[in-house]
């Protein structure tokens, strides 16, 4: 993904289950791959899997964190989804807050160590 220049951007993604969604988002942010979730617990999706129109209640996070994650981001859903083809869509922010932006970038930044390693 092209950084659009704020350097950030919203990563979606669906499940059925919101408290699996839910805890998922937390350790994205535990990690710091993201900076905030902000979930919607009940959308309603409708597609074509398997070759029959899906009707089915499920849950949304817009997460907001840096370009340079989104590869990371994915990677988890992945390994970690229980959908064998999660939906992960990175959304271009193409303006901002520019406080907001600096508080995104930093708390994705890895965390200070506190062992007094650089």
């Amino acid at each position: 993904m092209s950084d659009d220049g704020t350097g950030i951007c919203e990563v979606v993604i669906t499940a059925a289950d919101p408290e699996w969604l839910a805890g998922f988002t937390r350790r994205l942010i535990e990690d710091r791959l993201a900076a905030c979730g902000q979930q919607i617990t009940a959308i309603r999706s409708l597609y074509r899997w398997d070759g029959a129109i899906q009707d089915d209640p499920e849950a949304r996070v817009a997460l907001h964190t840096r370009v340079d994650l989104v590869g990371r981001i994915i990677e988890r859903a992945g390994a970690e989804h229980p959908y064998e083809v999660p939906c992960v869509l990175a959304l271009p922010i193409l303006a901002a807050n520019p406080a907001y932006i600096a508080w995104v970038r930093d708390e994705t930044q890895p965390a200070p160590r506190t062992d007094g390693e650089p």
